[in-house]
Formats: structure tokens, C-alpha cells, sequence
């Protein structure tokens, strides 16, 4: 049965289902499907819970246990009858046990050593859903894509992680466009996770000792389909109230605040796999944030088993994967001495070894006194599989970190690459997964990562593709439109702006999403280069262009919100105000109404910063099509007929001159390649050669940069090798 028949007809609730289900019966279904994070991507199951109330579920942040909470089991079944929805609630509970319970997946073909040696997989950040905000950005959603995808390929896998209660920032503009960031706290019974219990039965709560007292953690689950989330929280009894905060705020706070975190991330993490009675035998450190995990293997190897400190770094090492997602230095934590002995002393009492030794694990030229100790160092050393996220990345990365191995030529630094990409179920849209299902053949939902499922998009009628996009368009602009005048009332404006936000956007106007954290790298405002210029673009009275932009500064970044700021007052001109938009706050419900809806998706950071992106990947699944500068995943995926590119890849030793170079060719490549496609149109209406390009986009490139695609990379060429104590040089791939 394809996916979008999933929903069954309600003709079984006039056939004897409704006598089946008590009102708590139905109520208790309903709770167990919002306690697994598997309903985030299953549309019907989705669909279930908006029709229950979906005024609430839209104020609510889409969050089911939230709506629940709002229903008492006897009004549950009194809404289930007038929506008829007591078929599709026994179904999708039906489909959830099975999915849960089955042991044909790809995983027990391909990875059978992980069944008793599973993947410990550390993140600091996991973007699984809006309505549970641990994540910050890219980061956060590629690590919830990994897990998802995990889960839908059977990997036996366990994600480490921290509870933030108040998440990353809720973003704020006021009238002259200046970034105002709010925490709010997040309730946690609103949330589908319980306390971790031991074997024996009991709460898990981990102790860490520092030079400056003892650090205590619980430990929450959640879970993410078939694979279980532990989050460690040290908002506990018994901690400084300092300390109580410490997992408060993603990425707050100083140094000293960072390396407790990562502390706890990487040593409790440990700890609480021990506790939880989980042996893995593979340790993936998802970025730097996590490196001190190892260090904890090594300790326990040293302690319990008696191996020698060269021994318990080998062995512990030979099960270590690292992955680096940052070319930028900034992005690369580090500590001075002083906050390593602090935070690890008592660990490398431990473990026999003396402070220089410890540090030395942490710096480039390990005798040097100067150096500050970097994760990312750390991680590399402590691991005998590293990989960057793209194939420009790995270049990069082994140029970046060529000094590390002065005895080997840069091709042959040990540190690969495995591309990012996306999971497919949570950003499809539902009428793109229909037009699918139609006519690809039964089964390719579960071959998304191969390259022969999605062939058949070239089988579909070139009409019903761009009526399947024009749709999703206005949709996103009914978005936009609603998010706007809602965000002009708040900042108390007057009637007349509330009333032009309404009718914001034009749905048959080329419109282009920019949205992605507002670093300066990522270069924002490029397009702002050239003013009239850009007012002939947007204003051409044949071929007028529209802008949606929309993301986040990082609190410190003032150079960041300036450019959210130049570009939110473009309002107040004339020529882009009915053109160009800012939402605000973007998070995953933002992302996923833009990279729906968008005609073009655009991508302008300065080569070579960008080390692979996803938001253009998840563009692609929606016929959405890529503008980019050569960087990052799409350096590796454009071919010349399934996007545009900006430039030709070559930099420029210029920070200025590359800048200038750059814009210069984004307008070009608008003016002559992009505006004249979309608008070359047949006596019926469609740009032939743009859904052309749609179709070529989608064929080429939605298996390769799928998480599907990615965790079967991982598990072929890292998993598998490392939980068997095999070597694998992973710049093969």
C-alpha cells in the first residue's frame, strides 16, 4: 500500500469500530501515538491530531500532548465522532505497533554486528520537531534527520544528548528591525519523555567530579521511533543553583558555561549509557561538543579493565567516529588550561596521566604551553574514523587540519567525507507525496536512497507537477501572509501595515526563500549590494521577482543582526515593500512552509565557509529549485540542468574582491538565467524547460543527499567496520 493511502476510508466507522473503542481506550491511543516522536513524520497521523482542534494545534506549536492535555477522554470521543476519526486513529496505532515490532529492515541485513553492539550517537543539539526546541539550527535538524533515519532503516542506535528547558531564543524584531531574543520555559510534561530507568529499576541520575565540587545530571528518554533519545538535564536536587541552570539555554552563556555543558554531554553521556546498562560498540561524536566522551572510555577501560593508558586510547579510539561540520575557527571550541584542569582533573587522576599529557590530547603542537586545548583536536586524536559532511568539506577539512599529520601529504590526512542530506518523510510535502505515490512504483518509499526510485518523476505529466507546486506556493504565502500581520499587530503598528501584510505577496510572481542562520559568512544581504539594481529585478513590469527571507542572529552577533535589520527595513522603501519579507523566528515550521513553497531556493555564503547545508536538499524533494554558490553539498550535486549555480567555484585571496564577485554574478545569473526561464511560457501556461529542470533536480538529486542515503554511508563504511574492530580508510568515499 503506497504512503498516501495509508488513510483509510471512514467507512469502517460505521462498521463496528466505534463499538471496539471505550473513550479511554481511544484517549490512551492517542497519548501512546504522541508519546513516540515516529507521528513528526507521518502525515496522516499529523493530520489526525490538527483535526482534532486546529486553532489549537496551530497556537500549541503543533504539539500533541500539549492538544491532549486539552480533552478529557469523554470529549476526545465526542470529536472523534464528528470528524469521524476512529478509523484512523486504530490505524495509525496499528501501523505504529507494526513499524515498531518488525524485523524486516535494511539494517538486519546490513549491519547485524550492531544488534549487540549498537551506535551510541552524541549530539548537542537534536531538531526532531517545533514543539521540542533543543535545537538551535543546521546542526540540530541534521542530527534529528540522522536519528529519524536510523529509526527507518532499523540501525540499532542510542542518541546522547542534553534537555535544554528553555531551548534556543524566541526571536523578536521590533519596529526598526533590531533582533530581540526571549527564552520561554518549557514545560515538560507537554513533552513525550519520561525519567531514564536503570535495570534494577531505579531513576538515573550520573555524578561528575570537578576540582570545584560534584556535578549531577538526570537522565529523560524519548522516543524517536525505534530509537531510543536520552537527554541529560542538571536541573536536579543536590546542585549549585549556578549549576541547576547549567542545560538552561542552548549555546549561552561564557566559556566556563560551555565546558560543563560539554562535560556533561560527553563524560555523563557515558555514564548514563553505563547506568542504563548499554554496552555500544560504536561512539559517534557528531561535532567537537562531544569529545570528551572518549575520554571517559579510555577511563573506564584504564580502571576497570587494567589496560595501559597507550592501550585504552588504541581500543577506544578504533570504536570512535568523529564528524566535523564547521570550517569556520570560530566554530571550533576551545579552553584554556585552567578550565580543563578544573572540569577533567579528577578524570585524569583517574586515569594516571599528568595535566601536560591531557592537554597535549587537545592541541596541535602538544609541548606547547600557548596552545589552547580544542575539541575538535581532541576529537580527531581520539578517533580512527573522521569525516567532514561534504566532499568540498573533506578538502578543506584536510587542509584545515593538514598539521596535525606533519608526516603525511594532504591527500592522504585521514579525515573523509559522507555528504549531509535529509529525511525525506519529515520535509515532503504531503501533496508532493501523493503526486508520488501515484506514479512511482509500490515500495519506493522504503528505496528513498536509491537513485532508481526516483526516476519516475520523469513519468509524471508536466501539468500536474506544476499544479502540485503552485499549490504548496500558496500555501506558503497564506504563511507568510498570516505570520506578518500577526508579527506588525504585536509590535503594535498601525491597522493600515496589518492590512498590507495581509495581501503580502503575489502567488504568480518568481519567488526565491533565503532563510538559515544570520552569520556573516552566509552573506545575507549580497543581494543589497547594488540597490537599483535589485529594484529592476524585483519590479520589472513583464518578469517582477519576490523575496522571502527569514533566520536567526546568534545573541552576540552583532554584525548578524545588523543584516537582519537592513534587510527587515527595506520595508520602509517604497520599491521593496510590497517585494521583499522578513519572518520572523524562523524554526522547523518556518523551514518547512518555505522550502515547500518556494519557486527558487537561494544560497550565497562565501566559498569555502559553508561545509555542506540541507535546506536546499530538502528544497529539492518539493520541485523547489537550487540558486547557489558553488559550496558545500551543492558543489558535489550541480550538473548544469537541475538548478543554477553562482559563479564558478574559483576564490579569490580578496575577502572584497570575492564579495564583489560574487553579487555581480547572483544578479547575472537572476537577470539572464533564473527570471527568463520561469517566465518563458507555452499557450498553456507552464514553463516547460523550468519543470524540465524540476524533474532533473528531483531525479538526480533527492536519493543522494537523502538521510537515508547518509546513515546507510555511515553504517557501511563506519559502523559496521568499527564495532567489528576493522580499519577502514574513510577518504574512499
Amino acid at each position: 500500500m503506497s504512503q498516501a493511502e495509508l488513510t483509510q476510508t471512514e467507512s469502517d466507522a460505521v462498521t463496528g469500530v466505534v463499538a471496539e473503542l471505550s473513550a479511554e481506550k481511544l484517549y490512551d491511543k492517542c497519548i501512546e501515538l504522541a508519546n513516540n516522536l515516529w507521528w513528526t513524520w507521518q502525515p496522516d497521523v499529523f493530520n489526525l491530531f490538527r483535526d482534532l482542534d486546529p486553532i489549537r494545534w496551530r497556537q500549541l506549536d503543533h504539539n500533541p500532548i500539549a492538544l491532549l492535555k486539552e480533552f478529557t477522554p469523554e470529549r476526545l470521543e465526542l470529536r472523534a465522532a464528528e470528524m469521524v476519526l476512529y478509523s484512523r486513529i486504530n490505524h495509525a496505532y496499528r501501523r505504529l505497533k507494526e513499524y515498531l515490532t518488525t524485523k524486516d529492515t535494511w539494517s538486519a541485513t546490513h549491519a547485524g554486528v550492531l544488534g549487540s553492539r549498537p551506535v551510541a550517537y552524541f549530539s548537542a543539539e537534536f531538531g526532531i520537531h517545533e514543539s521540542l526546541p533543543i535545537y538551535s539550527g543546521g546542526l540540530g535538524v541534521l542530527s534529528g534527520d540522522h536519528v529519524k533515519s536510523a529509526s527507518g532503516l532499523g540501525v540499532p542506535l542510542i542518541a546522547i544528548g542534553l534537555f535544554y528547558d528553555q531551548g534556543y531564543f524566541k526571536q523578536h524584531l521590533d519596529v526598526d528591525g533590531y533582533q530581540h531574543e526571549e527564552y520561554m520555559d518549557t514545560k515538560v510534561e507537554n513533552l513525550p519523555m519520561k525519567p531514564a530507568i536503570s535495570p534494577d529499576g531505579t531513576p538515573i541520575t550520573v555524578t561528575l567530579e570537578t576540582r570545584s565540587g560534584t556535578l549531577k545530571a538526570k537522565v529523560w528518554k524519548m522516543n524517536v521511533g525505534r530509537v531510543k533519545l536520552f537527554l541529560l538535564d542538571c536541573d536536579v536536587d543536590g546542585n549549585k543553583p549556578e549549576d541547576r541552570e547549567l542545560t538552561s539555554r542552548l549555546y549561552g552563556g561564557d566559556e566556563r558555561t560551555r565546558i560543563r555543558q560539554e562535560l556533561v554531554l560527553g563524560v555523563g553521556g557515558m555514564r548514563a549509557l553505563k547506568a542504563l546498562g548499554i554496552t555500544p560498540g560504536v561512539y559517534h561524536l557528531n561535532e567537537g561538543h562531544s569529545a570528551f566522551a572518549p575520554l571517559e572510555g579510555m577511563r573506564e577501560r584504564i580502571v576497570e579493565d587494567g589496560l595501559s593508558y597507550d592501550d585504552a586510547l588504541r581500543d577506544v579510539a578504533r570504536q570512535t567516529i568523529f564528524t566535523t561540520h564547521t570550517p569556520v575557527p570560530a566554530g571550533h571550541d576551545r579552553f584554556d588550561a585552567g578550565l580543563i584542569e578544573e572540569h577533567l582533573g579528577p578524570l585524569r587522576d583517574a586515569m594516571g596521566i599528568s595535566h601536560d599529557q591531557l592537554m597535549g590530547l587537545g592541541r596541535v603542537e602538544p609541548q606547547n604551553p600557548n596552545e589552547t586545548f580544542c575539541m575538535t583536536v581532541l576529537g580527531l586524536k581520539l578517533s580512527r574514523r573522521a569525516n567532514a559532511v561534504s566532499q568540498l568539506h573533506g578538502h578543506v577539512s584536510r587542509r584545515m587540519w593538514a598539521h596535525l599529520w606533519p608526516w603525511r601529504v594532504e591527500e592522504e590526512i585521514p579525515i573523509g567525507h559522507i555528504t549531509n542530506g535529509v529525511h525525506v518523510p519529515s520535509w515532503v510535502a504531503w501533496q508532493m507525496l501523493q503526486l508520488y505515490d501515484r506514479h512511482f512504483p509500490s515500495g519506493w518509499y522504503g528505496r528513498m536512497g536509491e537513485a532508481d526510485a526516483w526516476q519516475f518523476i520523469h513519468n509524471v505529466d508536466p501539468g500536474e507537477l506544476w499544479e502540485t507546486h503552485a499549490t504548496l506556493k500558496n500555501l506558503l504565502l497564506q504563511f507568510v501572509r498570516r505570520r506578518v500581520s500577526r508579527q506588525c499587530r504585536r509590535r503594535g503598528e498601525s491597522d493600515d501595515a496589518v492590512e498590507r501584510a495581509r495581501t503580502l505577496l503575489d502567488p504568480n510572481i518568481l519567488t526565491i526563500g533565503f532563510a538559515r542562520r544570520f552569520a556573516t559568512y552566509k552573506r545575507a544581504d549580497l543581494l543589497l549590494d547594488d540597490m537599483d539594481r535589485l529594484d529592476e529585478i524585483v519590479n520589472s513590469t513583464t518578469r517582477p521577482v519576490q523575496f522571502i527571507f527569514s533566520g536567526k542572529a546568534h545573541p552576540k552577533d552583532e554584525p548578524g543582526k545588523a543584516k537582519i535589520r537592513d534587510i527587515f527595513n527595506l520595508r520602509n522603501d517604497e520599491r521593496f515593500r510590497h517585494r521583499i519579507v522578513f519572518v520572523e523566528d524562523y524554526d522547523i515550521n518556518v523551514a518547512r512552509h518555505l522550502i515547500q513553497g518556494v519557486d527558487v531556493w537561494l544560497n550565497n555564503p562565501r566559498r569555502p565557509l559553508e561545509a555542506s547545508g540541507t535546506s536546499g536538499q530538502k528544497v529539492v524533494l518539493n520541485g523547489g529549485l537550487n540558486c547557489s554558490i558553488l559550496d558545500g553539498w551543492w558543489a558535489e550535486a550541480h550538473d548544469g540542468a537541475n538548478g543554477f549555480a553562482i559563479g564558478n567555484g574559483r576564490t579569490h585571496s580578496s575577502v572584497e574582491h570575492q564579495d564583489a564577485r560574487d553579487g555581480s554574478e547572483l544578479y547575472r545569473v537572476l537577470e539572464d538565467e533564473v527570471v527568463p526561464l520561469f517566465y518563458d511560457r507555452d499557450v498553456d501556461g507552464l514553463p516547460r524547460e523550468w519543470i524540465k529542470r524540476m524533474m532533473n533536480s528531483i531525479s538526480t538529486l533527492a536519493w543522494r543527499f537523502s538521510a537515508h542515503r547518509m546513515v546507510m554511508d555511515y553504517t557501511r563504511h563506519a559502523y559496521v567496520p568499527a564495532a567489528g574492530g576493522l580499519s577502514c580508510d574513510m577518504n574512499q568515499f
